[in-house]
């Protein structure tokens, strides 16, 4: 008898701005029993000395598992290897066209591209404003392919106080759209009177 597979998540980290997303989405998936793989482009690390006090390192110790963006021979880059599927968070407007192109350079877009491919679920949070016809139609592209686009915006009926509590509550719905559940989302609740 095959025992049951823990379940794996791919996160991808693209070098668009709002790199604080994508490592919130990490911390939050430690919390729940899910394996993660992590894959940051060349990009992303620079990104991240840019907009937060954190070393590359610290961003991959949140992670279960970490695969070099030039590692085409990567356990994600194959259609065998199970997985929830991927999000990348942020998704830049270069790797979502490679992703659209199916022409891919790097692990962070074969990844996305296998995923694709095997019928997984793929969430672009793609950080770009404003949009051009030509970005307009990649991400429709991408979306009769089978991914979500998912850009971050924020819910104002949750009454965020912060920057961290805009951040939360997208990355969490973000979650929810793998059936993945944390209390730091707050939900909708109709006025009863």
């Amino acid at each position: 008898m095959v025992g049951e597979r823990k379940k794996k998540i791919i996160v991808g980290i693209s070098g668009a701005s709002g790199i604080c997303y994508g490592v919130r989405l990490l911390e939050l998936l430690q919390r729940v029993d899910v394996e993660t793989h992590l894959v940051m482009s060349r990009s992303a690390k620079i990104t991240l000395g840019h907009e937060m006090d954190l070393k590359v390192s610290q961003v991959e110790a949140l992670a279960d598992q970490c695969h070099k963006a030039d590692d085409i021979g990567a356990s994600i880059a194959s259609g065998s290897v199970h997985s929830l599927g991927m999000l990348i968070v942020p998704c830049s407007v270069r790797s979502m066209s490679e992703i659209a192109s199916g022409v891919t350079s790097t692990l962070l877009t074969r990844a996305a591209d296998v995923v694709l491919k095997e019928r997984r679920k793929l969430v672009l949070m793609v950080r770009e404003t404003p949009l051009h016809t030509g970005h307009l139609r990649t991400m429709t592209r991408l979306s009769e392919m089978g991914a979500i686009i998912a850009p971050p915006v924020p819910a104002m009926y949750a009454k965020p106080e912060t920057i961290s509590d805009m951040v939360d509550h997208t990355v969490g719905r973000l979650l929810d759209l793998y059936d993945i559940d944390v209390p730091e989302v707050r939900r909708w609740k109709a006025d009863k009177s």
